[in-house]
Parts: C-alpha cells; sequence; structure tokens
C-alpha cells in the first residue's frame, strides 16, 4: 500500500495552524497607554535631603512620593540626577530638554516658567516656618516682639521683620545656621526655610524643637509636579492617581520632619530677591530658587540688576547669596583688591574656561557674553578695597 498522503497532509496543515495560533498570541494589539511599560522619567537633585537624594536608604521625599507615583501608573521609575541650585536652568535642561517627563516640587504658579511648564495638582504645602523650644508660645509676627529671631539673609522672613525694631534680628545664611544659632543659646527664635528646619530637628537635634508653619506673600508655596506643556496626557493621568497618594503623601511628610499643622498667617510682605535659594547648600530647594520674585533698586543699573539675577540664580551655591561670602578664597567681594586692573580679564577668562581643579566649572556654553557682562556689572557693585 503507497504512503497516506491525506495524513500526512492533515498533520501538515495542523503544525502549520499551531504555529499561526503560536504567532497570533504574540500580536498584542497596540494599546492607548502603551508608554506604560516604560519608565516614568523624573528630574532629581541627588544631594537635596529632605527632598532627594541618590542614596537608596534615605532616597527623600520627593524620590518616595515618585516611587509611589510610577507604582500607581504601573510603570518604572528611573531619575536623571541634576543639582537643584542652577534654579530655573535646572528646570531648562532637565524637564524642558526632555531629559525627563516630570519634575516633582516646582511651585504651582501660573507665573512660573508659563507657558512651558504645566502643573499637576497641589500634593503639599511648603514654605518658612517658626522654630523654637517645645512650649515657648508662636503666634505669629508679635509673638516675635522682644526676641532676638534668626533670619536667612535675603529671605522674606527678614524682609518682613526689617521694620519692626522690637524685633532683634540674628542673621544667618543658611538653615543650618539658623538651628545652630537656636542650639547655642544666640537667637530665641528661628524664622527659617520649614522642611530643612524639620529634616535638622529630626535628624540631628533630637526632635527637641517645635516648627510652625507660616503663610503669606513670599512666605509659603504650593507644591505640585510640572510637566513639559506637551504632557498634557501624563499630567492628567498623574491627577487622577494623585488623590488615592494623600495618606502616603503625609506619612512621606512626617517621616522626613516636614512641618505640619495650622501654619501662622503673617501680613502682605516683599517676596525675596530673585534667584535666592533657602536650602541647605548644593541642596537648596527647587521650589526656593524658582519662586522668587525680583526685587530692583531704584539706583542700580539695569545690567547689573540683570547681573544679580543671574549670579543669584546660579553662583550663589558657591559665592554666597549677593556674592556675600565669609570664605575669602571665594569671595568675589576682592576681585578688584586682588586683580586690580586685570581683574574684568580674569572673570572674562575664568567664567567661560572655568577652573576645573578648584570645582569651578566653564559657562561658556551656558550664558552669553552680554549675560557675563551683566555678571561682572554686578560684581563690580559689591567690590571692596578691605583686605583683612
Amino acid at each position: 500500500m503507497g504512503p497516506n498522503h491525506s495524513g500526512i497532509g492533515a498533520s501538515r496543515n495542523r503544525a502549520i495552524a499551531g504555529l499561526l495560533a503560536c504567532a497570533a498570541a504574540l500580536i498584542v494589539p497596540a494599546s492607548p497607554h502603551a508608554d506604560e511599560a516604560q519608565p516614568l522619567r523624573l528630574c532629581a537633585d541627588p544631594t537635596n535631603l529632605p527632598f532627594s537624594s541618590d542614596s537608596p536608604s534615605q532616597p527623600g521625599f520627593y524620590v518616595e512620593i515618585g516611587q509611589a507615583l510610577a507604582q500607581a501608573l504601573g510603570r518604572p521609575v528611573a531619575y536623571d540626577w541634576y543639582k537643584s541650585y542652577f534654579g530655573k536652568r535646572t528646570v531648562r535642561v532637565t524637564l524642558l530638554g526632555k531629559q525627563c517627563d516630570a519634575m516633582i516640587g516646582l511651585p504651582r504658579s501660573e507665573d512660573f516658567m508659563g507657558p512651558a511648564v504645566i502643573f499637576s495638582s497641589t500634593f503639599a504645602k511648603e514654605g518658612y516656618a517658626l522654630v523654637a523650644p517645645k512650649g515657648q508660645a508662636l503666634n505669629g509676627v508679635d509673638g516675635l516682639k522682644g526676641k532676638r529671631v534668626a533670619v536667612q539673609f535675603a529671605s522674606t522672613p527678614q524682609n518682613l521683620l526689617a521694620g519692626r525694631d522690637d524685633i532683634q534680628k540674628v542673621t544667618v545664611l543658611s538653615p543650618e545656621e539658623g538651628m545652630q544659632a537656636l542650639d547655642q543659646g544666640k537667637a530665641d527664635v528661628a524664622f527659617i526655610w520649614g522642611p530643612v528646619a524639620g529634616w535638622l530637628n529630626k535628624t540631628s537635634y533630637d526632635d527637641r524643637y517645635q516648627i510652625q508653619l507660616t503663610e503669606g506673600e513670599g512666605l509659603s508655596w504650593d507644591a505640585a509636579i510640572g510637566f513639559a506643556k506637551t504632557s498634557t496626557e501624563l499630567r492628567d493621568r498623574v491627577d487622577a492617581v494623585l488623590p488615592q497618594l494623600q495618606g502616603t503623601i503625609a506619612a512621606l511628610a512626617v517621616k522626613y520632619g516636614l512641618p505640619t499643622g495650622q501654619p501662622a498667617r503673617f501680613g502682605a510682605t516683599q517676596a525675596m530677591p530673585a534667584g535666592t535659594t533657602t536650602g541647605t547648600g548644593p541642596g537648596a530647594t527647587q521650589t526656593a530658587s524658582v519662586v522668587a520674585t525680583e526685587t530692583k533698586g531704584d539706583a542700580a543699573a539695569p545690567a547689573a540688576e540683570a547681573g544679580k539675577e543671574i549670579f543669584n540664580g546660579t553662583c550663589a551655591h558657591c559665592h554666597g547669596p549677593d556674592a556675600i561670602q565669609s570664605e575669602r578664597k571665594i569671595d568675589l567681594r576682592l576681585l578688584r583688591h586682588r586683580y586690580g586692573d586685570d581683574m574684568r580679564d580674569t572673570f572674562w577668562k575664568t567664567v567661560h574656561e572655568g577652573r576645573p581643579t578648584k570645582g569651578m566649572p566653564a559657562w561658556k556654553e551656558v550664558f552669553t557674553d552680554d549675560q557675563f557682562d551683566h555678571i561682572f556689572s554686578f560684581l563690580l557693585t559689591v567690590q571692596s578695597e578691605s583686605n583683612d
């Protein structure tokens, strides 16, 4: 008997049908949210506790919010680390430069880099706070009468209290210095950046201080998640899941010592100068560095004022707000004393080429020559001939 061709044909057909079925199973219809398999890329500062850190053991308030948010969206999370003390330039380079999808902790304000940046709904309120030993009554500005109050240089609290002769001001350059002034008995109250004060109180001072939030013009801001204006769909999806994360966010605020409770209300005051940071060294907070409002002096030249804004937004981290710096080797008020007629040439070479061995980056790819001229004009206004 010859071969059973019909049996062979049937077997072949069944095999082909099976292969087609397997192939069909591998073809997944396109999903309207196919990007959910892709990481949610978040911008963050690697050294900005209590907000963010690249340390897995202590990631920070914003980083943990990002992790919870990515989980709620069903996506993994990835981070683009970039120093936040560069202020608005940080946002331009990372978020608007498409290096990340979102930035947690920006001020929810239409005045901030709009319309290039859009925002989620508010997830927290951040601002300045009154810090004092526990048991001391803190009832707003009138409760500060007769007290020594530590205030950060060029901050809203300093401006707010400037006209109060019945309050002794103790000027400090950072929240750390404010907490130290309290601890050393040099101040009775510190009126400083609240999130950092709370973090330091929790981690360095055994939670022995009470911290009361404040609110008022230039004193507090609604914190939100920022997106590029083209990311409305992602923004809307984030807004849809944020309400279910409120319990998590509240618990994280406690974990990182952020002040909570009813804030003390202060009257209107002049907002802090543009670019002023209120955080801690390299970890100056994003919010503080980007919500500042420019204060223009009537007598200052426009070029110098423009240079001052750039300087405070970018250079103040190392060289001090308004170039006020106690460390002589980086005190730019001594440029004329050091270099005399060569001051401009030295400045020009340094900002263009940098001094990498001393930690000074080159800025020629960041600012225009006109902007360098403006910075130099500002530095001319702060020069000192003192060699003390």
